[in-house]
């Protein structure tokens, strides 16, 4: 059946991607839903629960509200929390139940940014899409409304569309710092782990920005326009390929041209029998990064919506779980979450790569930290 999944897991929801990607920067985010939404996200897509606080909250909105159309409980509402709370800006955004009703969150935005003086921005989000969508949409808003320039010369670079529900642990941010420090190049802002809303007015200063999922390239093309600054897509996993993709940073700086480096990893081949499942950016970097050190052909199949410009020519996008049965019938290797092992057939060799925004925190700690190092190939 098509859109229809018996066994393996969903993928984290939109709502929960502008919630992960606006965590860290002092905004208060609102979705406008029954209560139950914020609980789904807490236990299942956000670790930073545990280490620090965040203005995120659910309207809690009744059955006769949605049906009669008051939205001015819920106006009431955002604007006097954000009169105590005194939030650095306000971002709203839906869920299936005002998606039914129609409710006009741009309209909702401006009465809000109105009537309390406070910045809002409206996330068109309804719970259906996949987190890419919403968080995607969250980082463009950064990069339209509060990134800036100031003129001063450096050799920084940018890391964009960092979240947990893709990175999963701090640590892992940490060690793309650590490697572009040794590559030569500064600190610039990460959107949005472990920067603040202010380190974001030098980010058009920077020489290039590193894309890490595909969350951030909406991002990344803003700032293009905005600022004329190149992007390269990629995470630099394993040894052979954290350095190619330093050689594509140095050539985007130099030459002002976009590398979408995680999707070069030569023709297609007939014999490819090993894939890697997953996220576009995090998949084609894991598959790059065992193609060269292994010297075997590697494609990957996207299981969310992704960007053409993600996809390489051996890829392939299936997000039914019928399909992906099939598929994985023909490979002999299969880089996965460890809730696709079910649908995956017994001849074939399974990879266990757990990612936080299909599995929740089940797996979390057997995450693998894999920048700038030598892969692990038990195979």
């Amino acid at each position: 059946m098509i859109h229809y999944a018996r066994i393996i897991s969903c993928y984290t929801a939109d709502t929960s991607g502008v919630c992960s990607a606006l965590y860290e920067l002092g905004g208060m985010v609102v979705v406008h839903d029954a209560s139950g939404c914020n609980s789904t996200y807490a236990t299942h897509d956000e670790p930073r629960w545990y280490d620090m606080d965040s203005m995120i909250y659910i309207s809690g909105l009744t059955e006769i509200d949605a049906v009669m159309g008051n939205d001015e409980k819920f106006i009431d509402d955002v604007c006097e929390s954000a009169q105590r709370l005194k939030p650095k800006f306000i971002a709203i955004c839906g869920s299936p139940m005002p998606a039914m009703t129609g409710t006009d969150f741009d309209a909702l935005a401006l009465v809000i940014e109105n009537k309390c003086g406070i910045r809002t921005h409206a996330m068109h989000t309804n719970g259906m899409k996949s987190y890419l969508v919403g968080a995607s949409q969250a980082f463009e808003m950064l990069a339209q409304n509060y990134c800036g320039k100031t003129g001063e010369v450096k050799n920084a670079v940018n890391i964009l569309g960092a979240s947990p529900l893709d990175l999963s642990r701090q640590e892992i941010v940490g060690s793309i710092w650590a490697w572009l420090e040794k590559s030569g190049f500064d600190r610039g802002c990460c959107m949005a782990m472990g920067s603040t809303l202010e380190n974001y007015k030098t980010a058009g200063d920077a020489v290039c920005n590193l894309v890490v999922s595909s969350s951030g390239l909406a991002a990344a093309k803003v700032l293009k326009e905005k600022f004329g600054t190149p992007y390269v897509v990629g995470l630099p996993f394993g040894e052979e390929y954290a350095d190619a993709l330093r050689s594509d940073i140095v050539r985007a700086a130099v030459e002002k041209t976009d590398i979408v480096s995680c999707a070069v990893r030569g023709e297609k081949s007939a014999d490819c029998e090993t894939v890697v499942v997953g996220e576009s950016v995090y998949a084609g970097s894991v598959a790059r990064a065992v193609s060269m050190q292994t010297g075997k052909p590697v494609r990957v199949i996207h299981t969310l919506d992704t960007s053409d410009e993600l996809i390489a020519c051996e890829d392939k996008k299936i997000a039914d779980e019928d399909k992906l049965e099939q598929e994985f019938a023909k490979c002999a290797l299969v880089f996965a979450d460890p809730l696709f092992k079910p649908i995956v057939s017994e001849g074939t060799t399974f990879v266990p790569l757990p990612h936080e925004a299909f599995s929740g925190r089940c797996f979390r700690k057997t995450i693998p930290n894999l920048v700038d190092k030598k892969l692990k190939l038990e195979f």
